[in-house]
């Protein structure tokens, strides 16, 4: 897994061309790209050459050897666009992580129970305004 943030100060087609360089150079190296994350511009923790805020991408690919990696972490390092680099190798838990995040099933389920909590509770509020209304009307109904 590759992590790279790049200067926001370039022109979004030159931003989404330094990237698409870098995707192009691990495909060339034998990579597959198994996905592509586009964080877009974030927040930095911390200033980086003068910049508070950097374009993050994420690619996850797999390769057999792992020679690229040398290759396209010299070419992060010679570029002046990139604020900073990571390169991860992932273990089995980590790619089974992604897999099941990129498949909606971390994170969902969190949402989805929260979604039923919130049904219930405005269920029980409305119960309760009609135990409500019914005790307002007082006396015996015949």
């Amino acid at each position: 897994e590759l992590t790279f943030i790049i200067d926001p100060v370039l022109p979004g087609d030159a931003i989404k061309g330094a990237a698409d360089k870098y995707i192009a150079q691990l495909k060339a190296g034998d990579s597959e790209i198994v996905y592509i994350n586009e964080w877009g511009l974030r927040q930095l923790a911390y200033p980086i050459n003068n910049r508070s805020t950097g374009v993050y991408y994420t690619v996850e690919f797999a390769s057999e050897t792992g020679a690229v990696i040398k290759d396209v972490e010299l070419a992060l390092r010679r570029d002046e666009n990139i604020l900073r680099f990571l390169t991860v190798k992932l273990d089995k838990f980590g790619v089974k992580y992604n897999e099941d995040k990129r498949a909606g099933l971390i994170g969902a389920y969190k949402k989805k129970k929260d979604a039923e909590r919130a049904a219930k509770r405005e269920e029980e509020k409305k119960s309760r305004k009609n135990n409500n209304n019914n005790n307002r009307r007082g006396g015996r109904r015949n």
